[in-house]
């Protein structure tokens, strides 16, 4: 603990005082809320508020047991008929967290023969998904088609059986994309299986917030996608989708299924919410957007450095941990809400401010922080 505090790195956890929204209370205080992952405004939405309560009503507060027992509810069978068509995928199965999906179908399908090919920049829920098989690893450049090609080389000179490649969506520290189209190539070329864990696409991008393999017209060449209920849908809970026959053998295998409870009838009710209106427009996806791109913009030009993302995801780079954290404070006193981001959740030398940006912020909102990351920025030296 106290080495961490030498360094910069002691995460202080605030709590929120009121709802998730575009404004919240934090120790009395109201601040800009500029670093929650609800992209579309859902966490507070009335519509979800009420479809959550109408499902209480009528399936009470708690599954009871595991799906695979006496916890499974037709609300539940719904929710993840309803995310099929969303995604375009044959089925789904939902699971407590995005976390737990990856926790749920990696040790499931890979046995000790196999080979799992993952980015180097990949979420530590698919790192620790990948480390529950006995699998070889193999790890490739962020994004670098062609290391991962060197990879899938080196796997068949090793006789790996089974090939699975993993890569997140929207990298979530940086806002980048993975080139799914380049990955999906070389995969059919090597005869290895695509997975995506599309946590932070969800909402965000492809038709009406469908994800990266929408976005990119790639249905039916991602074998796996994993996403979450998490973010932009405003709830909790996560779930893999793909075809029927790997839902089925999940339901027999998957050990989050198996041995947890899923989701309470709350969380489904208000996350079928949350793919109706999705399905039905794209107002709060186009709004997110524009939001993103005016904060960007406005950014780059007062002189911050916004690496690499092309997704609302606004990483303002700072470098040191120690900068970033006394930027964080500052922030915080002149009445906005941004984390400061270091080691280990971004390699060291890295660290920085992650603003996310949200369909719920408006344009005087944004302003707002606007000017007050430009007087922290002098202040500071950083621009």
């Amino acid at each position: 603990m106290k080495e961490l505090e030498e360094q910069g790195l002691l995460v202080n956890i605030r709590t929120l005082e009121s709802a998730q929204g575009a404004w919240l209370n934090m120790n009395g205080k109201k601040v800009l809320n500029m670093c929650s992952n609800n992209y579309l405004g859902f966490a507070n939405d009335e519509r979800l508020k009420k479809a959550s309560i109408k499902a209480i009503e009528e399936w009470g507060v708690g599954p009871g047991a595991v799906r695979s027992i006496a916890g499974t509810l037709t609300i539940h069978n719904t929710l993840e008929s309803e995310l099929a068509k969303f995604k375009h995928v044959e089925d789904t199965l939902v699971v407590q967290s995005g976390f737990n999906a990856n926790q749920a179908i990696i040790p499931s399908i890979m046995r000790s023969e196999d080979a799992i090919l993952s980015d180097e920049l990949n979420h530590a829920s698919i790192i620790d998904g990948v480390r529950l098989t006995k699998s070889k690893k193999y790890v490739w450049k962020h994004k670098d088609v062609k290391s991962l090609e060197e990879a899938l080389k080196k796997a068949d000179s090793e006789n790996a059986k089974r090939k699975l490649i993993i890569t997140d969506g929207v990298f979530s520290m940086d806002g980048d994309v993975a080139p799914l189209p380049e990955i999906c190539d070389v995969a059919e070329k090597y005869n290895a299986l695509v997975m995506v864990d599309d946590a932070h696409g969800e909402g965000v991008l492809g038709s009406n917030g469908r994800g990266i393999v929408d976005h990119f017209g790639l249905h039916g060449r991602v074998d796996i996608e994993v996403g979450t209920l998490s973010k932009a849908f405003g709830v909790v809970g996560g779930f893999v989708a793909g075809k029927k026959e790997l839902i089925k053998y999940l339901k027999q295998k998957a050990r989050p299924f198996l041995f947890s409870s899923s989701l309470s009838p709350a969380e489904s009710g208000a996350a079928l919410e949350a793919i109706k209106i999705l399905t039905e427009n794209d107002i709060e996806v186009k709004k997110l957007w524009d939001n993103g791109k005016y904060f960007q913009e406005k950014m780059r030009e007062m002189g911050f450095d916004t690496g690499e993302t092309v997704t609302p995801i606004t990483p303002v780079m700072l470098y040191e941990a120690k900068t970033a954290k006394k930027f964080s404070s500052r922030l915080y006193e002149e009445g906005i809400f941004a984390s400061a981001i270091g080691f280990p959740t971004v390699p060291k030398g890295k660290a920085r401010i992650r603003v996310m940006i949200s369909a719920a912020h408006s344009r005087e909102d944004l302003d707002f922080a606007l000017e007050k990351f430009k007087l922290i920025g002098k202040e500071l030296e950083i621009i």
